[in-house]
């Protein structure tokens, strides 16, 4: 059985190749049970959570991604949230690989982003607004300029000095990155604008996107969070991941839906992926696809990383 640190996980997911997979994998559907939330009590510490991701392909593979949530590791110097990937045979059980789960979660995540792209964004498309500087940011910025023709990459932080260093750190592998303290001037320049933060409130306004901007929306996990406020929503054609999800999960989209301020979700990855709905129509409309994660996404980027063996 194999055993796979970050870094070769990261070395084996290139963007091109795992854009790829996913769009043949959404295209090909696997069996997705429920996700799994099972609270677990911490002694003299925050109540933890154990997360349990399962997804398969008849006679193919198995797989389950484990993570674990502990608020209190803070104390002790670790990270909150980490897991593990556990791939098996789908013919006989059999333990196959064990994947360092943040890393796949990570490459897996941006490139779905990047898939949306191919569909939703526009193909001339060269400048990209990165808001967040966690450890999704550079992932995202790096799938992106895999997806269209980026010569321009602006990153705005709350943390003006977060955001210097992962732009520096980006430009030493290539990428055109600046820091922007403008968030709005940015955004209202950008073709393809990216969130991923812990946001509770709106950090981008619809008002700020230009005509033919794309809005991709990775953060707020929650029905409380929010990363763009309702006239995005409203004037954007919007899409998502998977419905099921973000219409339990996203408060960018649990929140304009009870509101009314968002009428309809064109459509979802699945969708996108088997021509069943249009994605970009006029190189002037406004975009949005809301991402919350899917397990079908970790089993497909688990099997290209075993692949690679």
């Amino acid at each position: 059985m194999q055993t796979l640190d970050a870094a070769e996980v990261e070395r084996r997911l290139d963007f091109p190749s795992l854009i790829d997979r996913l769009r043949e994998m959404f295209r090909a559907g696997c069996e997705l049970p429920t996700r799994h939330h099972h609270p677990v009590e911490v002694p003299n510490a925050p109540g933890a959570i154990l997360l349990l991701m399962p997804a398969w392909q008849v006679g193919k593979h198995i797989g389950v991604k484990m993570v674990t949530v502990f608020p209190g590791n803070g104390a002790r110097s670790l990270p909150a949230v980490m897991g593990i990937y556990t791939l098996l045979d789908g013919l006989t059980g059999q333990p196959l690989a064990l994947i360092d789960g943040p890393m796949l979660t990570l490459r897996r995540t941006a490139a779905a982003s990047a898939l949306a792209a191919t569909y939703l964004a526009r193909e001339d498309a060269v400048h990209h607004l990165m808001i967040g500087t966690g450890a999704l940011a550079p992932h995202l910025i790096q799938a992106h300029a895999t997806a269209r023709p980026i010569r321009r990459v602006s990153i705005w932080g709350r943390n003006a000095v977060k955001a210097r260093d992962l732009a520096a750190e980006l430009r030493t592998k290539g990428l055109p990155a600046d820091a922007t303290k403008d968030l709005e001037a940015a955004a209202r320049e950008a073709d393809i604008v990216t969130t991923a933060t812990l946001s509770a409130e709106p950090v981008v306004k619809g008002a700020w996107l230009k005509s033919g901007a794309h809005l991709d929306l990775v953060g707020a996990y929650t029905p409380t969070m929010r990363e763009t406020d309702d006239d995005a929503v409203r004037r954007g054609r919007v899409y998502v991941d998977t419905r099921g999800g973000a219409t339990k999960e996203a408060g960018d989209i649990v929140q304009p839906l009870a509101s009314g301020a968002l009428k309809d979700i064109v459509g979802d990855l699945f969708d996108l992926t088997r021509g069943q709905v249009q994605g970009r129509g006029k190189a002037n409309e406004v975009t949005v696809f809301k991402s919350v994660g899917t397990a079908l996404e970790d089993l497909a980027a688990a099997q290209l990383v075993y692949e690679r063996s």
